[in-house]
């Protein structure tokens, strides 16, 4: 007899954030180049959900105007993007990253990603040395400690967070949160809009994807193994001896994460792995 689907309580999902918000596709400098694809470019065309949500949030004058503009911010954010990675005046092209990542906020239900993406970026702006082009200067500098430090708090909080909030869902500590996602994508993943929507890996979905009693209990401990790996990573990555299993764990971590939910995660992923060179700087 399988278990009920019934949810005891909201889950977050592994970003921390409840799983009943929507994200949309990648907002960050490390994303912008993939914003323009899985529907972004098409995102407010006439007839869209996208520019039906944005009239009923700004009305239908302003929600005409951000139609028109939004495809030329899309292609000067992810210029801007590339410009900011090549440490082409990284000062000006990342203000006009901000600036495009605030334009989200226009329009998505839930913008997670773009709040983490300007919060980031700002700690960038307070940076003294964002680079050169690709000049590699290998000297002690403390142009940057300020903006280091900023980061390292962010992400604490967002791991620290996120434990909080799985440990507090009783869904998410059984393992029963897992359990039911990954049953319910290997019921509907032929339906899915976008087939890269997600990316179980099939022997997950064959051995731990039938909602058994047995499937469960193996989602508990991961659901633990997660929670435990929220709360050590951040003091673990600022110990020198431990910072290297830290860093493979965390990148282990997330590429579990965006897995579950590509399009959502792949921002939060890329942002916080960025972070790590805070820790070790």
């Amino acid at each position: 007899m399988k278990p009920s689907l019934q949810a005891s309580s909201t889950p977050p999902t592994p970003d921390g954030s409840s799983s009943s918000e929507s994200s949309s596709a990648p907002s960050s400098p490390c994303g912008s180049p993939l914003s323009i694809g899985q529907g972004g470019w098409d995102r407010l065309i006439p007839g869209s959900l996208g520019l039906n949500l944005a009239e009923q949030r700004l009305g239908p004058a302003k929600a005409r105007l951000l139609a028109t503009v939004y495809r030329p911010a899309l292609l000067i954010r992810t210029a801007s993007a590339l410009c900011l990675a090549a440490g082409l005046a990284p000062r000006i092209a990342l203000l006009f990253v901000l600036a495009g990542a605030t334009m989200e906020l226009l329009y998505l239900k839930s913008p997670n990603a773009v709040r983490f993406t300007l919060l980031t970026g700002a700690c960038l702006l307070l940076a003294g040395d964002l680079g050169r082009a690709f000049v590699i200067e290998h000297g002690a500098s403390s142009a940057n400690t300020r903006s280091q430090c900023l980061l390292v708090l962010i992400t604490t909080d967002i791991y620290w967070n996120s434990a909080w909030q799985k440990i507090r869902s009783p869904q998410f500590r059984t393992g029963l949160y897992l359990a039911q996602w990954v049953h319910t994508y290997t019921q509907v993943r032929g339906e899915l809009p976008y087939p890269r929507q997600f990316a179980v890996p099939g022997i997950v979905r064959r051995r731990l994807g039938n909602l058994t009693h047995r499937d469960i209990y193996a989602w508990r401990l991961v659901a633990s193994a997660v929670i435990a790996a929220e709360i050590a990573l951040p003091p673990a990555l600022l110990i020198p001896q431990t910072m290297p299993y830290a860093v493979v764990a965390g990148i282990a971590m997330h590429i579990a994460f965006t897995c579950l939910k590509p399009r959502q995660l792949i921002t939060f992923s890329g942002l916080t792995l960025g972070t790590y060179l805070a820790f070790g700087i």
